[in-house]
């Protein structure tokens, strides 16, 4: 049976699994996301520095677990230069998201931050 990703739309963290670009193992974070379609987006305040952002770079294949449902997906960097209306998105959703849960000062933060986009395969 499919999964229902909107069930799983308001769940506060999903655990993003990476492949590390130097060692070749899975490293996982736990971080803010919003989602839209088959299409999760995260916002790295670390931008391009933050170890989970480099792993993209070079092991596009992630994996991501929200509540018990795993699924396999490629991760992007979302460009201003090259699609700004997906990168307003990106930071939109996720800033709508988590401010209308009572988290403050995020509008810095979601302004700064780099968007980056997983396509689930559901």
């Amino acid at each position: 049976m499919p999964i229902n990703l909107d069930s799983l739309a308001n769940e506060n963290f999903c655990y993003l699994t990476t492949t590390g670009r130097r060692s070749g193992k899975p490293h996982t974070i736990e971080i803010w996301f919003a989602l839209k379609g088959n299409t999760l987006y995260m916002l790295s305040g670390g931008r391009d520095k933050s170890d989970w952002v480099r792993n993209i770079s070079q092991h596009p294949d992630v994996q991501v677990r929200i509540r018990e449902s795993v699924f396999n997906g490629q991760a992007r960097v979302v460009r201003a230069d090259t699609d700004a209306q997906e990168d307003a998105l990106a930071r939109d959703i996720v800033y709508d998201k988590y401010t209308a849960r009572g988290e403050n000062d995020l509008i810095g933060w979601s302004h700064t931050s780099l968007p980056v986009a997983v396509d689930l395969a559901v």
